[in-house]
């Protein structure tokens, strides 16, 4: 039995030597893209088309928001104001609060962003009819 294991591993070890000979050289090469770069409008208007898809389910948008918020960007007031029409016509309250909300996160440090925001977006929340995470004084949580 130690013999046939022997011979079995010597064999193995010759088909492994055997295996092309020379060797082969390996280069170096960059993945880097060479793809058209998108401009800022066609970014914009991307999103906003992909919000403004008549059959558009919540789950669409639930992941097109964190596809957005996953961005090192605030949306444009443009781009929110879709995605805000987009839960009127699912009829979701909740996911348009927490789109406000995760702008203003998303804001971050620069205080001057979201007051900017919401008085773009003013006049659609006011024909929307969906009141800013401050009006509903859950902010201060």
């Amino acid at each position: 039995m130690f013999r046939a294991a022997v011979r079995l591993s010597v064999s193995g070890v010759r088909s492994i030597t055997r295996t092309q000979p020379g060797c082969q050289t390996l280069l170096a090469s960059r993945g880097y893209s060479h793809g058209k770069q998108e401009t800022d409008e066609e970014f914009d208007a991307r999103w906003v088309t992909y919000f403004n898809k008549s059959d558009i389910d919540a789950w669409e948008l639930r992941k097109g928001m964190n596809t957005l918020i996953g961005y090192d960007l605030v949306p444009e007031p443009k781009i929110v104001e879709a995605a805000l029409k987009a839960c009127r016509r699912l009829n979701d309250l909740a996911s348009a609060i927490r789109i406000l909300e995760a702008v203003k996160d998303k804001a971050g440090p620069h205080k001057e962003i979201y007051p900017y925001l919401i008085q773009e977006l003013k006049p659609t929340l006011e024909e929307l009819g969906i009141s800013t995470p401050e009006e509903l004084g859950i902010d201060k949580v």
